[in-house]
């Protein structure tokens, strides 16, 4: 086989520093397998504001929701993202009363009709 002389005259210079073929592969920079082992400090941690394991801890804020800015993160891109963030996602607990308020014109400091007494009324006559 025939080998470029570039190649012959650095195989025969590495030969005669005493280092093998696996010294210069060694030398190489990797982005998989070998740069994996190195991963071992926690960039990101959960968010007091929405749970996620996204509070970037040297950044200081949230990368799903914002925290700490007043205003909650969001996208008009992500069709899906907006549907898993909307109203009604959640227990929305104070707007299920402000609805069923609203449908009775928000009316106060009325007292229902007893319904016993609708019933006896219309049973004895």
């Amino acid at each position: 086989k025939e080998i470029s002389q570039d190649l012959r005259k650095k195989l025969e210079t590495l030969h005669k520093s005493g280092s093998s073929l696996g010294a210069i592969t060694k030398g190489l920079k990797t982005k998989g397998t070998s740069s994996f082992g190195k991963r071992r400090n926690k960039t990101h941690a959960l968010c007091r504001r929405c749970g996620s394991k996204a509070y970037h801890l040297q950044k200081s804020s949230c990368g799903k929701c914002g925290y700490p800015e007043k205003r909650k993160r969001k996208y008009n891109w992500s069709a899906k993202a907006k549907r898993r963030n909307t109203t009604g996602s959640g227990r929305i607990r104070h707007l299920r009363v402000v609805y069923r308020r609203f449908r009775n014109g928000f009316r106060e400091g009325t007292v229902p009709k007893p319904k016993r007494a609708a019933v006896a009324a219309s049973s004895s006559s």
